[in-house]
């Protein structure tokens, strides 16, 4: 299968961009090449995709279920017993309507964690997408608990060969205040052992700071790097409340940081110290969170919303500029864990968004990065590819209607 993208602009040039399988294999200007399909991509631009690089993507179905609550109420009283009646069936439509809304915005690749890993994994497989999908690990501490949460995470890796190239396994320990000690400890012998990532939530509130203190006498990074959990294997979400000798772990090793500042702002977590991260070496991704604590999966709204938070708060319009937002929003988690996607060039795997230039959010265009953060929605994406398959095409998505109806379907039963 070749797909020939006609007269894109990218990097402000027109280009022609030939895709042979799931590869970028020749780019230039005027390519006299016959393909299978060919998208005339004149005033348009090309660009690498999103990456929403934290999420519960089922949790689509609880968008509005729960507002207005503080985090450990809302977990515990209302998310939490919610869950407990999920089925395999409510998490694959659920995923698949976080899948439509995210292709839909621009987004191709994503860290999932949420209950019943197959149905996810089955639904993200199907919509085309790349990802990072975990089950999640809660033991709250019960030794029978933790030993059948590790030997369904077992089971769960050794099941990876029914599933695309796609989509890759990754361990996801909910938080060190649900998740033991020995759990952690068992959860870093097996990424080593077999070379997987790792994401966890991570000083999100207070709470969970003061608790920390209190069983182990050290804040929670601390308390991980004590453990020999830490490593550029680990994606870390949230990280709000850090003391300056926790941004200097995080950095030694490598980890790397998750902003939520939708979700965080909701909730009232509290705000990520992105200044004094960024001063300090450390790489932070964008991440949406969940749609029970956004309510969205929408990376172009998050992007917005985290520049002007960082200004608001510090008083200093320079922070946290366009260029920079974008990047997080695109570049981090491909590089370290998809490095094949990391770009729009020969010889990389095909993941590219298609923005139509004509869209009144985009007009004027003095400078295109600046319009994505600042003022554009996610309509302004036109078409979508992933590892050379088209997932949205002029804003049409196939299957639309029946991934609605069965979402639909699904609240009912659970609600």
């Amino acid at each position: 299968m070749s797909l020939l993208v006609k007269k894109a602009l990218l990097n402000g040039l027109e280009c022609d961009i030939l895709i042979e399988g799931k590869v970028i294999s020749r780019m230039a200007s005027n390519l006299n090449i016959s393909a299978d399909e060919v998208i005339d991509a004149e005033g348009m631009a090309v660009l690498p995709p999103f990456v929403n690089a934290h999420t519960h993507a089922a949790m689509s179905l609880l968008r509005g279920y729960a507002d207005d609550m503080e985090l450990m109420d809302w977990l515990q009283n209302k998310i939490w017993p919610l869950e407990a009646k999920l089925t395999e069936e409510d998490v694959y439509w659920g995923t698949k309507l976080a899948c439509l809304e995210m292709i839909k915005s621009g987004t191709t690749t994503f860290v999932d964690m949420y209950w019943h890993f197959s149905g996810s994994a089955k639904a993200i497989d199907e919509m085309g997408m790349k990802a990072l999908v975990s089950g999640v690990l809660i033991d709250m501490f019960d030794p029978k608990q933790a030993c059948k949460q590790r030997e369904l995470n077992e089971a769960l890796y050794d099941s990876m060969s029914q599933y695309s190239d796609r989509i890759h396994f990754c361990l996801g320990p909910h938080a060190i205040y649900t998740v033991s000690e020995e759990s952690l400890n068992w959860v870093r012998n097996f990424a080593d052992k077999h070379k997987l990532p790792i994401t966890i939530h991570l000083s999100e509130t207070e709470t969970e700071i003061q608790q920390c203190m209190d069983m182990h006498g050290c804040r929670p990074v601390e308390y991980l790097e004590k453990i020999r959990f830490l490593g550029p294997d680990v994606i870390a979400a949230h990280c709000i409340h850090l003391s300056d000798e926790e941004i200097a772990i995080l950095k030694q090793h490598e980890v790397l940081i998750v902003h939520n500042p939708i979700s965080n702002m909701k909730l009232c977590s509290g705000v990520m110290p992105y200044q004094r991260l960024k001063e300090a070496g450390v790489s932070v991704a964008l991440g949406t969170d969940g749609c029970s604590s956004n309510n969205n999966l929408n990376m172009v709204e998050e992007m917005k919303v985290m520049a002007l938070l960082h200004k608001n708060v510090s008083g200093n319009p320079k922070i946290a500029p366009a260029n920079e937002v974008y990047h997080s929003a695109t570049k981090p988690l491909i590089e370290r864990f998809f490095p094949k996607s990391n770009g729009i060039a020969e010889g990389n795997n095909a993941d590219m968004i298609i923005v139509n230039l004509h869209h009144h959010q985009l007009i004027p265009n003095h400078n295109l990065i600046s319009n994505l953060v600042y003022s554009g929605t996610g309509d302004i994406v036109d078409t979508v590819i992933c590892d050379g398959n088209i997932l949205m095409k002029h804003r049409k998505i196939e299957g639309e209607e029946e991934i609605k109806r069965g979402a639909l379907e699904a609240v009912k039963r659970l609600v």
